[in-house]
């Protein structure tokens, strides 16, 4: 991993210097994988437009680099933190909606979902007990009843 991570790590450097921006990339070891972090005094550029820019380089990143990682490795690509608070914003309406759907037993909808947010939309329901996801509408969140 450690020499993939240094490849990926040179990649987005030269990406973001093509581009000429004043940034740089920091590497953080996180419980879910490694985070690239572009920071610098214009990387605000890449979280512009609802974090585009940085969803596009974390799409170049896993085609270019996801066959050279380990099964269960996973590599993020952030700038200034956009995509971490994004993520937790996405857990936290997440739980709220599943325990809105189990209080007043409607379905809760969230959207239109990427699969990885609908991942963490997974993850994050998943310990609310009484709560499940439809399989049919990815982004709807039910509640379910137990029949004794």
């Amino acid at each position: 991993m450690a020499d993939t991570q240094t490849a990926i790590e040179t990649f987005l450097n030269d990406v973001i210097a093509a581009y000429g921006i004043a940034a740089t990339v920091s590497v953080e070891q996180a419980p879910e994988g490694v985070r690239l972090n572009i920071v610098g005094e214009e990387a605000e550029l890449l979280a512009r437009h609802r974090g585009e820019p940085v969803k596009a380089l974390q799409h170049v990143v896993d085609m270019a680099f996801g066959r050279a990682l380990a099964d269960g490795e996973r590599v993020f690509v952030d700038a200034l933190g956009y995509r971490r608070g994004r993520d937790l914003e996405l857990q936290q309406t997440a739980r709220w909606l599943a325990e809105r759907a189990r209080d007043t037993g409607l379905d809760q909808q969230l959207g239109p979902l990427n699969p990885y947010e609908r991942r963490l939309v997974h993850l994050a329901v998943e310990a609310i007990p009484g709560v499940s996801r439809s399989e049919e509408h990815t982004s709807e969140l039910q509640s379910h009843h137990d029949l004794v």
